[in-house]
């Protein structure tokens, strides 16, 4: 998935920037959040909330998303609230294709290594909110499509990715239904890719040290104003 920062106003997107490719999501970040700024004359201290997307996703775009949204919420002093990017996605879905109101939705994205992260939704709330049935996880799709068959023999499946104007205007719902999210940590779901390497044969391992956990992130930031 791609980098994306999005401004709401009242409600309305107004200005939003996003970079399609999945790679450079820390150089490309910084830019970002200036030209959506930029595009929207507002300055940082103008806005209230920010909404990052907690995947489930890939270590990578998640660390450095939300890094992002936790300085630069703290540096313009406006809340933080975290949304499950699936979430986001299936709000885009439903907005956009009523017709999938009628079967259950199963929303699924590439987790590579043969697998997808998916979720299972029931359509909306009355706030317009996903209504969540199975999920978030991780799994083979053969896996997924024999688990779900038995309980849900006929749904609808669709693939996509969140971006930050989808995940701003399901976080502005939360947030009027009084469901503000605060929860920013990711949704890795499974171990990072890459793997730890083994001791020199010719040294003794070091010893392990404890350290803070690192801030996870994802790949969408939404920032709204008044």
């Amino acid at each position: 998935s791609g980098t994306s920062v999005a401004i709401h106003i009242d409600g309305e997107l107004v200005a939003q920037v996003h970079h399609e490719s999945g790679m450079k999501h820390a150089e490309l970040i910084g830019n970002a959040l200036v030209e959506v700024l930029e595009k929207s004359n507002l300055k940082p201290l103008e806005l209230t909330a920010l909404a990052v997307g907690r995947g489930p996703g890939l270590f990578t775009g998640l660390r450095v998303g939300i890094a992002a949204g936790i300085m630069f919420s703290e540096a313009c002093s406006s809340g933080l609230v975290g949304v499950v990017s699936h979430h986001a996605i299936a709000v885009q879905l439903y907005t956009e294709n009523p017709e999938l109101l009628q079967k259950p939705l199963l929303v699924s994205t590439d987790a590579r290594r043969g697998e997808v992260y998916w979720c299972l939704y029931g359509g909306l709330d009355s706030a317009g909110v996903p209504i969540v049935l199975r999920g978030p996880s991780v799994e083979k799709h053969a896996h997924i499509v024999e688990l779900l068959t038995d309980s849900y023999p006929d749904f609808n499946e669709r693939t996509g990715g969140a971006s930050a104007a989808w995940v701003g205007r399901l976080a502005q719902r939360e947030i009027l239904e009084g469901k503000r999210n605060t929860d920013v940590s990711a949704m890795y779901l499974r171990a990072p890719d890459a793997a730890e390497p083994k001791p020199n044969q010719f040294f003794a391992a070091a010893p392990e040290i404890s350290a803070a956990p690192d801030t996870a992130a994802s790949h969408a930031i939404s920032g709204s104003a008044k």
